[in-house]
């Protein structure tokens, strides 16, 4: 026999929301038209809620270990495909709505919504585009609605006719019989694809499927800001898909590395090389920004490895920018001359 409530990951005893709560957790990431869909732990799922969702059935399974008023723990005689199809259960007034259960999930009537496939593109920012944003036209070659029929499968100038198929509905009825009873499903109708209607003459560049592969212009425009890795998403620039909604474009983000400047956060930011002199006196050095050179104080006794700050010559975010962050690296000569050395002796008789 199996047990449900380890397979709906519950402890016996559970209550009845409990249950359902674990149920559409479960069947939303089994679901076969998922893309995590398992068909068998589906199956599992479903049974296992056709048994613990019902109070009288639940009764008996905590009672004997099985339910004589349906499949329990027996088994025998399930079939997931007429269960997914019902509005009742066999009959017995088990209130089970798949369209309830999967309302939060994006499905209608246990299965997703049509759409048209998502497009990934990679493109290569250099490190300055990354930073201050930059607007990117690319050809794309995908699934677009047919300009000649402008996506109604139609040669232009003609009508289109009721599908005899389904009426004009765009649905279609089956009923099946079953060992749980009679159940009645809607699916949409393969004939117009759910339109209700089909071209009385088919759209020449097309041959009626309302969509065509062609080459698209699409201009991308990145962000300020944006770093490697990170994923745009453009909704609806995907591959389109007759009578249902275009999929998505995702455009990943690839920054080439400065051969200078790092970046933290929202500040940019360098190591400055300094004489040793300058940082016992004091100067002032160039430093180049993203936004080109700015001139920097050396405070008299800097010390190696401190940070000094240029405001506002950062990573933009809206009408505020991040700080562009100086290094000091103190450079210690590696030789010096007689002249060099006897002063440096000097400094250090003087105890510096």
């Amino acid at each position: 026999m199996k047990d449900y409530y380890t397979i709906l990951g519950l402890t016996k005893g559970a209550s009845k929301d409990e249950v359902k709560k674990a149920f559409r957790q479960m069947a939303s990431k089994y679901h076969p038209d998922k893309k995590t869909g398992n068909e068998e732990k589906y199956k599992e799922v479903t049974e296992a809620y056709s048994v613990l969702g019902d109070e009288k059935k639940k009764a008996e399974y905590d009672t004997y270990g099985q339910s004589f008023n349906g499949t329990g723990g027996g088994g025998g005689g399930f079939d997931w495909q007429d269960f997914q199809g019902a509005q009742g259960f066999g009959g017995q007034g088990f209130e089970f709505d798949i369209n309830d259960i999967f309302e939060n999930f994006g499905f209608g009537g246990g299965r997703q919504k049509k759409r048209g496939r998502d497009v990934s593109i990679d493109i290569n920012l250099n490190f300055e585009e990354s930073i201050f944003g930059v607007t990117r036209k690319l050809l794309i070659t995908k699934n677009n609605l047919c300009d000649e029929c402008v996506g109604s499968g139609a040669k232009k100038g003609t009508k289109m006719d009721t599908c005899s198929t389904c009426g004009g509905q765009g649905k279609v009825r089956e009923n099946r019989q079953s060992i749980m009873g009679s159940f009645t499903t809607v699916k949409e109708c393969n004939t117009c694809n759910g339109r209700g209607e089909i071209p009385k003459e088919r759209c020449p560049k097309c041959v009626g499927a309302g969509i065509a592969k062609t080459e698209e212009e699409i201009s991308i425009k990145v962000p300020a800001g944006i770093q490697n890795g990170e994923v745009i998403r453009m909704t609806g620039r995907g591959e389109a898909m007759a009578n249902a909604e275009p999929g998505d474009l995702y455009i990943k983000i690839h920054v080439e590395s400065h051969k200078s400047i790092r970046r933290d956060g929202s500040n940019l930011g360098r190591t400055l090389p300094v004489k040793l002199t300058d940082s016992l006196l004091g100067s002032t050095y160039k430093v180049e920004t993203l936004d080109g050179e700015v001139n920097i104080k050396i405070p008299a006794g800097i010390t190696h490895g401190e940070l000094l700050r240029i405001k506002g010559k950062g990573v933009p975010n809206g009408s505020n920018r991040g700080d562009f962050m100086v290094k000091i690296s103190i450079e210690t000569p590696k030789k010096l001359s007689r002249k060099a050395q006897k002063l440096i002796e000097e400094l250090q008789n003087e105890g510096l």
